[in-house]
């Protein structure tokens, strides 16, 4: 397949960064095309300027300032997103990719009433491999906002018999080296099974 990862995080030798580095290694070991699209290292910009949220819904003109990245995500048969949770939610960098690039007209058609369709359905496959500070129990009690977004702003927009794998290391903050070499096992797996 050719998949499309999605990676947001500044640190190169932190945990994430570790684990973003495995799932491109095992994906590509098991003959996959990756398109490996770190969004730090590419100086990706979240923020939408004034003029393509102008015409945010013109899917004439509501590209030009992303094009190359709509192109990549066009080109993807699955979407791997790898990401930290920090406050509740993805980072900024990663929101923004989705708020620039998941456009009417690329990722969503809104028809002649208003409604909003899925357009994706092209990606017959997706998963998120992320981290959390704080620990199972506290995140449910939070009703796991990132996992909603994810599975239900993102995952949606896919083909609807498509596959969906949410893998999530909790209480990072106190991880032990067995935790996290246990975690890692588990992305290898999942991924080898791609």
């Amino acid at each position: 397949m050719r998949i499309l990862v999605v990676y947001a995080h500044p640190l190169e030798t932190s945990f994430i960064a570790a684990l973003h580095l495995r799932a491109v290694e095992t994906l590509r070991a098991g003959g996959h095309s990756v398109d490996d699209l770190d969004l730090y290292a590419e100086r990706f910009d979240p923020v939408m300027s004034r003029e393509q949220f102008a015409h945010y819904v013109d899917a004439r003109v509501n590209t030009r300032e992303v094009e190359s990245y709509v192109k990549r995500l066009r080109a993807a048969e699955a979407l791997v997103l790898v990401f930290p949770v920090w406050f509740d939610g993805l980072p900024a960098m990663m929101q923004g990719y989705f708020q620039r690039v998941f456009l009417p007209g690329v990722a969503l058609r809104i028809d002649e009433s208003g409604l909003f369709h899925p357009t994706l359905w092209h990606l017959k496959r997706m998963a998120a491999v992320c981290t959390y500070g704080e620990s199972r129990r506290d995140v449910a009690a939070k009703n796991n906002p990132a996992h909603r977004f994810v599975r239900y702003n993102i995952g949606l927009l896919i083909d609807p018999k498509g596959r969906f794998e949410y893998l999530a290391h909790y209480d990072m903050n106190f991880s032990t080296a067995a935790r996290r070499t246990a975690f890692m096992k588990r992305v290898t797996h999942a991924f080898e099974k791609w």
